[in-house]
């Protein structure tokens, strides 16, 4: 080629040179990309996420209740409790509250031992309602949809500091905040790192949580939702202000729709499944050790009188709420459990499901905010940032909620 040539002729020879050698083919769009393109289109895109996601919810809210309603509740009411209550030793002790829980319980959700509540709520609640959930995920992570949800919102995402790909970590919270907030190390910046593992941290709702509101309050769990994400993005659009940084430009791969493949999916099945059992079944069995031994000790009491004035002042709860919100820091669906044995109106339960869920992450995601926090422009002022956007959310969006309730006169 002459190097003399100008930069026109030199496109120019190019273009001939293609037309010499390259050969074009004109390909017939599929069903399935013609599918796909609906999917990242607004106007048909949007109807086709609602539509998948009242799918989800309702396929989610059938399996956990079939499995819990129709197999673990007889199972622990006639059969689990009752052989405890009559043949365990040390009847009257505080060794027999706390691993046992009260002897004239007649269910397992009201007994609140270690070895009845505990295991009801992590075996019978949470493992179905978390099978049901991670099969959902692994479904739309393996036919290819979740990046093209994640073009579909990427506008939205750009309004708090965040591309498309932020809705990965998103999704993966819904299952468990842990893999969630680890799932952030693939976003580019530290103020989208940052950004993200608070919001997820404070307002995301996992698995087990949504599986034990949808046992105990299913009329509600919808509007609860809801209102977390709206906080999600309301407080997203804040930190976007105020922490520094800019938002990197959206590139992502769009794989091809295919159907799941069975192997795949029970590999992701099993494998999440064990996660939760080996981690998060010991700390719903230490966390109901705690509360009782609180109750024991008669420290829930102290507790309870030290922020009776915050809690019907500012939330409109009663103190009685104390030990749930207690509990909130070993296991937020633990936490939701307990709220069962209180007698609440419907405003103070779904305001006190709320504060449970914003007021603090458990201890599983909070450690793993700390590991990754040293990853994402230091550890202090993760933990500061993150504790910041936590009060504040507590406060403001847990107000406001309050504000609403006086207004609609249900307060």
């Amino acid at each position: 080629m002459d190097s003399q040539l100008d930069p026109a002729a030199r496109w120019d020879l190019v273009d001939e040179i293609a037309d010499q050698t390259v050969e074009y083919e004109t390909a017939e769009a599929s069903v399935a990309d013609e599918i796909g393109q609906l999917m990242v289109s607004p106007w048909t895109g949007f109807p086709f996420a609602i539509a998948v996601l009242y799918g989800m919810w309702g396929f989610f809210g059938a399996v956990a209740g079939f499995f819990t309603d129709g197999y673990f509740v007889p199972l622990f009411d006639r059969y689990w409790l009752p052989w405890l209550q009559e043949t365990f030793p040390f009847e009257g002790t505080w060794v027999y509250f706390v691993l046992v829980g009260d002897p004239a319980a007649t269910n397992s959700f009201e007994s609140f031992g270690m070895l009845t509540s505990g295991l009801f709520v992590a075996v019978g609640v949470v493992v179905p309602a978390l099978l049901a959930l991670y099969f959902i995920l692994s479904v739309l992570e393996d036919s290819g949809y979740i990046p093209r949800l994640a073009v579909l919102l990427d506008t939205f995402f750009h309004r708090i500091g965040l591309h498309g790909f932020a809705v990965v970590p998103m999704v993966l919270s819904f299952g468990c905040n842990v893999p969630g907030v680890e799932a952030t190390r693939s976003l580019e910046g530290e103020k989208q790192r940052f950004i993200m593992m608070t919001l997820l941290s404070v307002f995301i709702p996992c698995g087990a949580q949504l599986g034990v509101m949808l046992s105990l309050i299913p009329q509600y769990t919808g509007f609860i939702l809801l209102y977390l994400i709206a906080g999600f993005f309301v407080f997203g659009a804040v930190l976007n202000r105020v922490v520094s940084g800019s938002t990197p430009e959206f590139i992502v791969d769009i794989p091809p729709l295919r159907w799941p493949r069975p192997r795949p999916l029970g590999q992701k099945l099993t494998m999440r499944t064990r996660g939760f059992l080996t981690t998060g079944l010991p700390f719903v069995l230490v966390g109901v050790g705690v509360m009782n031994v609180l109750y024991v000790t008669d420290l829930m009491s102290v507790i309870g009188m030290a922020v009776q004035p915050v809690l019907t002042g500012w939330f409109g709860v009663p103190a009685d709420t104390v030990p749930a919100l207690v509990a909130g820091f070993m296991r937020k669906d633990l936490a939701v459990a307990q709220l069962s044995a209180i007698a609440l109106t419907p405003y103070e339960t779904v305001m006190s499901v709320i504060m449970i869920s914003i007021y603090f992450p458990c201890v599983a995601t909070f450690i793993m905010l700390i590991k990754e926090g040293r990853n994402s422009g230091g550890l202090t002022r993760v933990l500061l940032g993150s504790l910041a956007t936590l009060i504040a959310a507590l406060f403001v969006w847990g107000g406001l909620f309050h504000l609403l309730g006086i207004v609609m006169g249900v307060a």
